[in-house]
């Protein structure tokens, strides 16, 4: 009988990676105890700057990396106890693009779809071709594609065997705008159909639109962990582009003690936290310094403004 699908997709506990230990070198630890729970059928993002350890933590769940302590469970199996059904059990479009130039992506996807003992009758290779936009290249080689579709093969290798799992390590970087979205569109299309997704990227508005969950590591620690949403409002700031009927210089000393300041002909601003002020009484004041308000505009916090808090304003996700 078939085990019924777990409530959690991808569990790491106290997972730890340390190079150069047992005399050869000076240790260093890439992932340091990361405790990590992916809900499954969720949209997860992974952050963090250069060299925080995500690619670490994706290589030691495809196998091509050995922890060095912790547990780590994919589906229903430990990768270490059941290392080939934790493997069938997840789909991995790695950074690099590794893929043999002599063959054709068809031969490319029925290869590795061999690989995982998809027999024939179920390989969906055209429908994963025509899915990342790579139908009219399916017998060129693959050393005549572009960058960017050799990244959409990347991701269509990852898909042959039709894992409940899809990590995604970078999948648009070098991706111009428009296959961007058409690349998005179907990954979404297999979120909702039940697949989990785990993504890593360095465009933070990307994984803000997409990522219901997001965790946040930086020197191999997990900083944050939450609902997108929930990471989004934990910074308590707003700001106020506020367009007059007139130009209002100099700047009235009441407004300016409140933190208005001018932004242009007939705007001002003002950086406030919603959590300690009243929008109403700083439009109050507004208007008892005889300006007379007609369009206004607010601004949240970002994801952005979340990790350079986190992990500081050097950092550069990636």
């Amino acid at each position: 009988m078939t085990a019924a699908p777990p409530d959690i997709a991808i569990l790491l506990e106290g997972l730890t990676k340390i190079y150069g230990s047992k005399g050869r070198g000076e240790a260093v630890t890439a992932v340091d105890h990361i405790d990590l729970a992916i809900p499954r059928g969720s949209m997860f993002g992974l952050l963090g700057p250069n060299g925080a350890g995500k690619s670490t933590t994706i290589n030691i769940l495809a196998g091509m990396v050995v922890k060095s302590s912790g547990k780590a469970r994919i589906w229903h199996y430990d990768i270490d106890e059941a290392p080939r059904a934790a493997r069938a059990s997840i789909g991995i479009v790695p950074q690099e693009l590794n893929i043999d130039p002599f063959f054709t992506p068809r031969e490319l996807l029925d290869l590795q779809a061999g690989l995982y003992g998809v027999p024939k009758r179920e390989r969906r290779t055209d429908e994963i071709l025509e899915a990342v936009g790579l139908a009219d290249k399916g017998n060129a080689y693959a050393r005549t594609l572009s960058g960017g579709m050799r990244r959409r093969l990347m991701v269509a290798k990852a898909m042959v065997h039709s894992p409940p799992v899809l990590v995604l390590d970078e999948p648009t970087a070098g991706v111009d705008v428009e296959l961007r979205q058409h690349l998005w569109a179907y990954i979404k299309q297999l979120n909702q159909a039940g697949a989990t997704i785990l993504l890593t990227t360095h465009y933070l508005e990307e994984a803000e639109q997409l990522c219901d969950r997001i965790a946040i590591i930086d020197r191999g620690k997990v900083v944050a962990n939450d609902t997108t949403g929930a990471l989004v409002h934990r910074i308590d700031a707003k700001s106020a582009l506020l367009t007059l009927a007139a130009d209002l210089f100099p700047l009235p000393p009441a407004l300016a003690a409140l933190g208005f300041e001018t932004a242009g002909p007939a705007q001002i601003r003002l950086h406030y936290r919603p959590t300690a002020t009243r929008l109403g009484d700083l439009l109050d004041a507004v208007h008892e310094a005889g300006a007379t308000i007609i369009d206004m505009t607010t601004e949240q916090s970002s994801l952005e403004d979340i990790f350079l808090q986190l992990v500081g304003t050097d950092a550069q996700p990636g």
